[in-house]
């Protein structure tokens, strides 16, 4: 069992920064493909960013060069850190560990920017 918990998220103005932090706890987490997915009313849940056990990351193209996601496996943390933020960012902000059949989520953070 993975239990997720985001933080960090808030209300920032276009053009600001925030970092996003997920703390993990459970069983062999380093294996785990980790990632970062958004959500608004009436959407699907989309990818944001993922990392890999080996460390390969991947980007939702809507946020390339703007976010970067890192990992803490010594600590079983998550990161991600946005800058540039711009009011199509927000959203609610969720944590997820993933490692073939097991899928665990976090509740979410909400991220909002606006001026």
């Amino acid at each position: 069992q993975v239990q997720l918990v985001e933080s960090g998220g808030g209300l920032v103005q276009p053009g600001g920064s925030l970092r996003l932090s997920c703390a993990a706890s459970g069983s062999n987490l380093r294996l785990y493909t980790m990632g970062w997915y958004r959500q608004t009313p009436g959407k699907q849940r989309e990818l944001v960013a993922t990392a890999t056990s080996d460390g390969s990351t991947n980007y939702a193209d809507s946020v390339k060069g703007r976010f970067t996601i890192s990992r803490d496996n010594a600590k079983n943390t998550l990161y991600l850190q946005m800058n540039s933020l711009k009011p199509e960012d927000t959203a609610i902000y969720y944590c997820n560990a993933r490692m073939w059949p097991l899928d665990y989520w976090g509740q979410g953070t909400q991220v909002t920017v606006s001026s």
